[in-house]
């Protein structure tokens, strides 16, 4: 495995991005496995959890990505006891507005009074003053966009929010929010199987906001035997997950990954693609497999 210098804090190994007002590692850590079953409840372990997510931490991670839906709420309440009170250089990303009403289920509720009251109910959960970046979860097709953009707005002007991102967007939407409150970060989904919001990545490269992709070590067909994964997996004792970490690293500077896990065995080993160094020709196979 072709690495950078071994680390206790292997995570230092991605590289820095400023978001918002703070600068954070770039790969972070996904908190919505630390549910239940269909991101419903409590975790069957919920002590291996608590460990994950502090591991994540001693590993280098400083952004941590989670949502009140995510449970609905168990992820941020684990969050809190796992770490508070919080380094000082850690960002804790949530989202609002996405409503559960069972295992699997999500519906958008953009209303600016919702928004509100689920920013308050996040700030008591996380034990916050303020929340580094809050993300409208979905735009809500029933709730003119303007206004759930201009309830992030007032949240940032009151203090109770310091950067805002978006999820699940296209271009013409980021534009239509950045008219509206300036937009540090875009969450949408993108990985070596789904990029889908290619055109998105590009758009927020060049104006510099923060790219999270969601779900970001699918690999797919490629990690089958024979496949370029796997081929890459035989050629540097990495590991798929780590392989398509490594290869999203690459993709651009504003790409900010956030694997989740409700393992510290596997936490680790998602901390550890930082330090994977694929060659050029092995980005190029992959880049060529995707295209």
């Amino acid at each position: 495995m072709t690495t950078t210098e071994p680390s206790n804090r292997p995570v230092t190994a991605s590289g820095t991005f400023t978001l918002g007002e703070k600068v954070v590692h770039r790969l972070g850590y996904g908190a919505m496995q630390i549910t239940g079953d269909g991101v419903w409840g409590e975790p069957a372990d919920r002590a291996e959890c608590i460990r994950t997510v502090r591991r994540a931490v001693e590993l280098g991670v400083d952004l941590i990505d989670t949502a009140d839906s995510y449970g609905p709420e168990v992820s941020e309440d684990i969050i809190f006891e796992a770490l508070h009170p919080y380094p000082d250089n850690l960002v804790i990303a949530t989202k609002a507005g996405l409503v559960r009403v069972g295992p699997g289920q999500w519906l958008p509720v953009g209303r600016p009074e919702y928004l509100r009251q689920q920013c308050e109910m996040s700030l008591r959960r996380l034990g916050l003053d303020q929340i580094d970046l809050f993300q409208l979860h979905r735009i809500d097709p029933k709730v003119p966009a303007d206004e759930q953009f201009g309830a992030l707005a007032q949240l940032v002007e009151e203090g109770k929010v310091v950067s805002v991102g978006l999820s699940q967007v296209s271009v013409d939407e980021i534009k239509a929010a950045q008219a509206v409150i300036p937009i540090a970060s875009v969450q949408n989904l993108y990985n070596l199987t789904d990029q889908s919001s290619a055109d998105v990545l590009d758009y927020c490269t060049a104006e510099g906001l923060g790219f999270i992709p969601w779900f970001p070590i699918a690999a797919g067909a490629l990690a089958n035997q024979g496949g370029p994964v796997d081929a890459i997996v035989h050629e540097t004792g990495a590991t798929p997950s780590q392989v398509a970490l490594a290869w999203l690293l690459h993709k651009s500077p504003v790409m900010l990954p956030i694997p989740g896990t409700k393992s510290v065995a596997h936490v680790e080993e998602n901390c550890a693609a930082a330090m994977l160094q694929l060659t050029g020709d092995q980005l190029a196979t992959l880049d060529a497999a995707v295209a």
